[in-house]
């Protein structure tokens, strides 16, 4: 891993944490399905499909990072793995989507929890040009924005170039 800068790391753990969490109360995941992999997408794509058939908007507020910290770094035959535990706040609860009223958690306080990140990088990535563009259509794509095409829809692939969050435990 050369060039590994642990500040611009720690800085994108923290962001793909925060945009998770925020793709969820919005209940749209396209934000944030190039920046994981296929399997934790379907993990919360399914978790996000059970909230509205059932009418319900899963609410993480006051939602922040309090500390990032780098636990494990190693490599297999193909790929680069890094573990970070993250430390987060929020009010983690579920409201009615028609009312608004609380169905089920806490809306008045904060709760601190341990989360475990496991990002994970291909060995042979490609090299990410400065302009990105779109695989779909070919025009340029804000990777950190959402990595979807606002022309086509397409989903900009970043586990090609770069580390995407592969597991997510939380205590």
């Amino acid at each position: 891993m050369n060039n590994f800068n642990e500040a611009m790391f720690k800085t994108k753990v923290d962001n793909v944490f925060v945009k998770l969490y925020t793709a969820i109360i919005l209940r749209d995941l396209s934000t944030v399905k190039h920046f994981i992999s296929d399997k934790l997408y379907n993990k919360y794509q399914a978790y996000v499909d059970s909230l509205i058939k059932n009418k319900e908007i899963q609410m993480y507020d006051e939602l922040n990072v309090k500390s990032t910290q780098i636990i494990n770094k190693y490599e297999q035959e193909d790929k680069y793995i890094i573990e970070v535990l993250l430390v987060s706040r929020y009010m983690d609860y579920v409201i009615d989507e028609d009312s608004a009223n609380l169905l089920r958690g806490n809306n008045t306080s904060r709760i601190e929890k341990n989360n475990k990140l496991i990002f994970i990088k291909n060995k042979n990535t490609k090299n990410a040009n400065i302009v990105r563009k779109c695989p779909g259509c070919g025009a340029s794509i804000s990777v950190n924005t959402s990595g979807k095409c606002s022309y086509c829809g397409a989903i900009y692939n970043l586990e090609d170039y770069d580390f995407i969050l592969d597991d997510l435990i939380t205590n």
